[in-house]
């Protein structure tokens, strides 16, 4: 029975981690169609910035869930402003032109930090569960997790502004008619979903570890559930962290982790193949 409680806090934690990094990516894909490359690279800047912010003295809660969402959400805003703009509807080009901030990034901080791994004391000590031990930080990502998600949910469908993105996002001609700045709309769109990029990085850095190279780490598992939970961003983020998460936590219970990322891979594949349009393409259809 204990072990079976532990597993499953486990395979919690596992699918919240898989939404926490898809989270922003689902909104800048999802909403924008922006293939964002450089998306691993807004995760480690999240946890460095969280990092920093510690080490001048500020509280651990404040720079993980206040600095690092503000700091990377603002370098969103200005990637946006500065590259992003200038290519939308051209898929190849954005996918060029992330892949080379991608690169611009990993150089910045290995010459600024080095190219070693740096952390975060995980807070809020450890519990028990029978006989095993189990970190009670563990608790604390699932919470952040639910809340992102059900925070984002909440703001796109009952606030104005979520409905002017998701109205600006679907026919900006119309928007701008209608008195709405879709270029400001756009700006603050990858903004958010570069703060919630930037919030993930800091909350898994007490468990990863930080390193100029760790987005290497977390992209293709974005892209992954990503694109498997198909058009709708939050239900489709949830579904698809639920299905990858659970199969790789379980697949690494039972062998190793590294046939547990392989375990992924293969579902991943096989629920392409099988919903090409992803979870929410198939089901939940008319769900945000």
């Amino acid at each position: 029975m204990d072990l079976a409680a532990l597993l499953g806090i486990q395979v919690l934690y596992a699918i919240a981690s898989l939404a926490l990094i898809s989270l922003g990516l689902a909104i800048i894909f999802g909403m924008m169609k922006v293939i964002n490359l450089a998306h691993g690279e807004f995760l480690m800047l999240g946890g460095y910035a969280a990092i920093e912010a510690n080490k001048l003295g500020l509280n651990i809660w404040i720079a993980m869930l206040v600095v690092a969402p503000i700091v990377v959400g603002a370098i969103g805003v200005i990637v946006e402003r500065t590259i992003i703009r200038w290519l939308y509807g051209r898929i190849i080009d954005t996918m060029l032109a992330t892949w080379g901030l991608s690169l611009f990034l990993i150089g910045l901080t290995t010459a600024i930090f080095g190219n070693t791994t740096v952390g975060l004391s995980a807070p809020l000590g450890s519990f028990e569960i029978g006989r095993y031990r189990l970190s009670a930080y563990t608790l604390f990502v699932i919470a952040v997790a639910v809340v992102a998600l059900a925070g984002v949910l909440a703001a796109l469908r009952f606030t104005r502004a979520g409905l002017i993105a998701r109205g600006t996002m679907q026919n900006g001609a119309m928007a701008a008619a209608l008195g709405v700045n879709p270029g400001r709309v756009y700006a603050v769109t990858f903004g958010v979903g570069a703060a919630l990029t930037g919030l993930a990085g800091a909350v898994l850095a007490p468990v990863s570890g930080v390193f100029p190279t760790i987005g290497a780490a977390y992209v293709a598992k974005s892209f992954i559930t990503v694109i498997g939970g198909g058009a709708a961003i939050v239900t489709g983020t949830t579904s698809a962290s639920i299905l990858f998460g659970a199969i790789n936590q379980l697949a690494t219970y039972a062998t190793t982790p590294v046939f547990g990322e392989v375990a992924l891979l293969a579902a991943a594949i096989v629920l392409i193949r099988v919903l090409p349009q992803g979870v929410t393409g198939r089901f939940f259809r008319r769900s945000l």
